[in-house]
C-alpha cells in the first residue's frame, strides 16, 4: 500500500509544479466554470497517458531525435502562443454574471490535450522520471503490479486536476470583477512566456548546430 501511495505522490509531484496547464486551468475555471477548467487538465493526462504508453512499447528513440524534439518545440510555441493571445483579447469580456457554458466544453480538452502533447518538458518526464521508473518496477514487480502502480501515477494526476478545478471555479465567488480580468491577463501573459521559451528551444534546435 505503501508503494501504491508513493506513485500517487509522484502524479501529484508531476502535475503540481506551475505551468501551461495549470495557468489555462485557472483561467477556465474564472471564465467558464469547473467543468472547463477540469477538462484542461483531462486532455493534458489523456496527452500523459499516450507518452506513458510510448515510453512502455519502447518508442523513446524515434522522441530523441532532434528532428522530431525541434517540431514538438515548434508546434507547442504556436499552441501555446495562440492559447495565450486568445486568453488576453477574453480577458476584458470576463464578469462576475454566470457566462458559463458559452465555449464549448470539447474546445476545453482539446486545449489541455494539444498544450500537453506538445509540450517537450511533458515528454522529458515521461522518457526520464517514468522510464527509470519502469525501468526498476518492471525489474522489481510483475507485469499487473507494474499497471497497478502506473495507475496510481494518474490518480495522483487526476487529484490534482480536481483540486486545480475547484479551486479556480470557486475565485469567481470572492473576487472582484478587476480582479478576476488582471488574473485572466496575468494567465494570458504566462502562457504567451511559456510560448516564447519553447520558441527560443527551437530556434536553438535548428539554428545551434
Amino acid at each position: 500500500m505503501n508503494v501504491f501511495l508513493s506513485y500517487i505522490l509522484l502524479g501529484l509531484s508531476l502535475a503540481a509544479p506551475i505551468g501551461p496547464i495549470n495557468a489555462a486551468q485557472i483561467d477556465r475555471g474564472i471564465r467558464n466554470g469547473f467543468m472547463h477548467s477540469w477538462l484542461i487538465g483531462v486532455g493534458a493526462v489523456m496527452a500523459d497517458g499516450i507518452y506513458m504508453l510510448a515510453v512502455y512499447i519502447g518508442v523513446v528513440r524515434f522522441l530523441e531525435a532532434e528532428m522530431v524534439q525541434t517540431f514538438l518545440w515548434l508546434f507547442g510555441f504556436f499552441v501555446l502562443i495562440y492559447t495565450g493571445v486568445e486568453t488576453l483579447i477574453n480577458a476584458g469580456k470576463i464578469s462576475l454574471e454566470h457566462s458559463r457554458g458559452k465555449e464549448p466544453l470539447i474546445k476545453s480538452f482539446f486545449t489541455g490535450f494539444f498544450m500537453s502533447i506538445s509540450n517537450p518538458l511533458t515528454i522529458l518526464f515521461w522518457l526520464g522520471i517514468y522510464g527509470s521508473v519502469l525501468a526498476k518496477t518492471a525489474a522489481t514487480y510483475e507485469t499487473s503490479q507494474l499497471v497497478l502502480y502506473s495507475s496510481a501515477i494518474f490518480i495522483g494526476l487526476f487529484i490534482w486536476d480536481i483540486t486545480m478545478a475547484s479551486v479556480a471555479s470557486s475565485f469567481r465567488n470572492f473576487l472582484t470583477s478587476k480582479l478576476l480580468v488582471v488574473i485572466s491577463f496575468l494567465s494570458g501573459l504566462s502562457l504567451i512566456g511559456f510560448g516564447i521559451y519553447f520558441g527560443f528551444q527551437a530556434f536553438n534546435l535548428l539554428f545551434d548546430r
